[in-house]
């Protein structure tokens, strides 16, 4: 509750609620609940086989999660023997998409600083927190829907049908899920199902680590050197075409720059590249390898394919590449709104009085952040209060204060501590009573 960096979650009957209106998908509470009680759902794996053709979009940093001693086709040619048809890496797109970013930072210099949508939590957290930012916001799609598209178009070209067609996500975060599940600025996302990043990575290496023989001749060359390390802090920002630009990871890094940005306290910024997770995708959540170790891994590689690149063995231009105009033209998304957090009522004027309500409310309560009232902070609480969700006698500040006034029974007390924390904490003081 107390990491949570938009107070999205409150205790209630012993269990965490989380309210959908202020998460951002971030993943905090994710890895630092130590009941495990909070759970990323996927998609059926199953689901695959509703499709003839059967793509999976793997991210750069899934290749990062192996040791060095496997083989980037290695593992291009297991995710095949585990029932998909075709392979195809994320950032086979980065450089088509950068090279669309590029040209929107050069046409829009009057919203600068431009800030990039690649981090859906990072796109979610401006909608409820930094609202007079979202303007700022790139508006164009993320690498692994160009990929997606161009994937589409060359099966369509090759004489699939469309409806026999399944695209697949592995994804290292729960932020890519809900950009899946529900795409800010489009209708339907691009990608058919999405995988969790640690369960694909233990079928893959479970079948590694049998030894079994695999086809060396698939190819795993989708993705040219510069794009490797898009996903990683710097990834973006070193293709870009700005004279300023800042790269930031982890949410609460995040938020305080985001904060200077929306006082003005830094000026004269082009462009931003925000990530919600520490080392950005190679902390995601659903990783399962130590994140430094991971962003040495896709280093190494990229530095390798470079090296290949140079010496003539392999090409930088990809057969992507090919597709760039029919990308731009699928590259759109529409406008991007506020996400208001709080929405206090429909009613205009019953909101300010309940704003006004807020305020006072907050005044009266200690300030101490303790969260034995369930909220996260004393003004979460007034909130609460305000919406009817809560009650002034929740704070156990006031409750010491009404038991002295004899306006509350220590009894009275407990069954308010049950209502919020559950029967199991007290049961022993109840006992004891």
């Amino acid at each position: 509750m107390r990491n949570c960096p938009t107070e999205a979650i409150r205790v209630r009957n012993g269990k965490a609620t989380i309210y959908g209106n202020k998460c951002v998908d971030c993943g905090e509470c994710y890895k630092v609940c130590p009941s495990g009680a909070v759970y990323v759902a996927q998609d059926d794996f199953d689901n695959i086989y509703n499709f003839k053709y059967r793509v999976v979009l793997m991210p750069s940093v899934f290749l990062g999660q192996f040791s060095e001693d496997i083989r980037a086709s290695q593992v291009y040619s297991v995710i095949k023997d585990i029932g998909f048809t075709h392979v195809i890496e994320v950032e086979a797109a980065v450089m088509t998409h950068t090279k669309l970013t590029n040209k929107y930072i050069r046409e829009h210099e009057d919203k600068k600083p431009l800030i990039s949508t690649f981090c859906p939590a990072v796109v979610r957290l401006i909608q409820v927190k930094f609202p007079a930012l979202v303007d700022n916001l790139i508006p164009i799609k993320a690498p692994v829907d160009f990929t997606s598209i161009y994937i589409r178009k060359k099966l369509i070209d090759e004489g699939a049908d469309p409806n026999e067609i399944g695209v697949f996500y592995i994804t290292p975060c729960a932020a890519k899920i809900a950009a899946t599940k529900s795409p800010v600025g489009e209708a339907k996302s691009t990608v058919d199902g999405v995988l969790n990043m640690d369960t694909m990575y233990n079928m893959v290496y479970k079948q590694i680590k049998q030894h079994k023989e695999y086809d060396k001749t698939v190819s795993a060359n989708d993705a040219p050197s510069d794009s490797i390390l898009f996903a990683l802090t710097n990834g973006e920002k070193r293709l870009t075409h700005c004279k300023k630009s800042f790269a930031i990871d982890e949410i609460h890094n995040v938020m305080d720059f985001l904060e200077k940005v929306e006082n003005d306290e830094i000026e004269d910024l082009d462009f931003l590249e925000l990530r919600a997770c520490d080392e950005s995708c190679a902390g995601g959540i659903l990783t399962c390898g130590n994140r430094f170790l991971i962003n040495d891994r896709m280093t190494q590689r990229a530095r390798k394919l470079a090296d290949r690149e140079r010496n003539g063995e392999t090409s930088r231009r990809k057969e992507i590449h090919s597709q760039e105009e029919f990308l731009f033209a699928n590259s759109a998304v529409a406008k991007i709104m506020p996400r208001s957090m709080m929405v206090l009522d429909d009613d205009i004027s019953i909101a300010f009085e309940k704003l006004t309500k807020i305020k006072e409310i907050a005044a009266k309560l200690p300030q101490t952040d303790c969260n034995v009232c369930g909220s996260p902070s004393c003004h979460a609480l007034a909130e609460d209060i305000a919406c009817d969700e809560a009650k002034m006698s929740d704070c156990v500040f006031m409750q010491r204060n009404l038991e002295m006034r004899n306006s509350l029974k220590v009894e009275e007390s407990v069954e308010i501590m049950k209502k919020i924390w559950g029967e199991e904490k007290i049961k022993d003081y109840v006992l004891k009573k």
